[in-house]
């Protein structure tokens, strides 16, 4: 791991899932910080500092969509890009996947998810946003989403 290397957040509530996904980006090679809650991620400060976020949309407080909105809205008050958001949640409701597209998500993945998919996702989000591409395309589906 080095220390030039991308932050990656992950947000997630299950403290199992929180430290397996955890551990599978920092097995990349990446730097990563793990939050339970929104709130924690918003109030630890580190948001200039993260590159992706993995979230989750059912969260205690403060649900991952309302998360997203709130880095979306911060991305344009600091004019950057805005930081690319991967969903990694048990909900597979299609509304709700057509929700985090809407919002600009990089990619949905249900769980349980592909940790070699979620670690193509996080290169490719990265890669996206280094090159100032619009969030709201190229969203991709983890390879166990059923086909609607």
């Amino acid at each position: 791991m080095t220390d030039g290397a991308p932050l990656i957040a992950v947000v997630e509530d299950d403290e199992a899932i929180r430290g397996a996904v955890s551990s599978l980006v920092r097995s990349a090679r990446y730097r990563c910080a793990a939050f339970a809650s929104a709130e924690a991620f918003l109030e630890s400060r580190k948001f200039d500092d993260v590159r992706c976020v993995l979230l989750d949309v059912r969260l205690p407080g403060m649900d991952g969509f309302d998360l997203h909105l709130r880095l979306n809205q911060m991305s344009l008050n600091r004019m950057g890009g805005a930081i690319p958001v991967i969903y990694v949640t048990a909900a597979r409701d299609g509304t709700l996947r057509e929700r985090a597209l809407h919002l600009g998500a990089a990619a949905w993945f249900p769980k349980p998810f592909d940790g070699e998919g979620l670690l193509s996702a996080i290169g490719d989000a990265l890669n996206e946003s280094t090159l100032a591409k619009s969030t709201s395309t190229g969203f991709k589906t983890g390879p166990s989403e059923p086909a609607s």
